[in-house]
């Protein structure tokens, strides 16, 4: 069998074996939409802004997508600790394929999360458009590989889950509030929006919300463009650093 298949099937067998993981990744966008959108909708809609849940949902989902898939690098250390790794790379096969199998099967995962949340965004109010909904899964799929291949990569330097979920918890936060999934990017100040357009989760959600029906920040061939090439890079980069870590 191809060793890269082998060995997304086994992520996303962990995945399912796992009610507690799934259950747990959905609570927290579950709680972001209901609270925030529900509860800045009528602010949201005064403001002359429209629905809130129709700007929201499409950032949610983006959430969800980025939460599960950087998280799955904590993975590599755990199969390190436990010699699966060491074993996976004596195995006659490349480690680029190893590191190809593991993040295809995380954002796999991911995104399977973010179509849970999709779902349950339109019981709660979302209404989006269908007719893009192909360009809105490749925008699904670039922040899936982007952000599972950087939480690999991040993992191939370090030893321990706790300084990988303490540098996560450092990054992950700053990159999803600035991004725009909760509110809108223009009328920010002029540093504030730079740093945004410096975040690649802003051209997903830009992308994501104008596949979705909404309108867009950056214009979706943009958001396509910056955030595919930003992908490619860091696939590149996140290959480099695994195929030199040592098991």
């Amino acid at each position: 069998m191809n060793p890269i298949y082998m060995l997304w099937l086994r992520q996303l067998k962990r995945y399912f074996r796992s009610k507690s993981r799934i259950v747990g990744s959905i609570a927290q966008p579950l709680l972001f939409l209901v609270v925030f959108g529900l509860g800045f909708g009528p602010i949201f809609q005064q403001a002359g802004q429209g629905s809130y849940i129709q700007f929201l949902a499409p950032g949610i989902i983006a959430m969800s997508i980025l939460f599960t898939s950087i998280f799955t690098g904590i993975e590599v250390i755990w199969d390190r600790q436990f010699g699966f790794l060491k074993e996976t790379m004596v195995a006659p096969i490349s480690r680029y394929e190893i590191m190809l199998g593991r993040t295809l099967g995380g954002a796999t995962i991911a995104l399977f999360q973010g179509a849970i949340v999709f779902v349950i965004a339109m019981f709660i109010g979302f209404s989006p458009s269908l007719a893009l909904l192909p360009v809105a899964f490749a925008f699904a799929l670039l922040i899936a590989l982007f952000f599972t291949a950087l939480g690999t990569a991040i993992a191939s330097l370090l030893n321990d889950m706790q300084g990988f979920q303490l540098i996560m918890n450092f990054l992950v936060m700053p990159i999803f509030f600035l991004s725009g999934a909760l509110f809108p990017l223009s009328g920010l100040p002029p540093v504030v929006f730079i740093i945004s357009s410096l975040d690649p989760l802003s051209y997903g959600v830009d992308g994501l919300r104008g596949a979705l029906g909404a309108s867009t920040q950056f214009g979706l061939l943009p958001d396509f463009a910056i955030l595919g090439v930003l992908t490619i890079a860091i696939l590149g980069v996140g290959s480099y650093l695994f195929s030199k870590m040592q098991a």
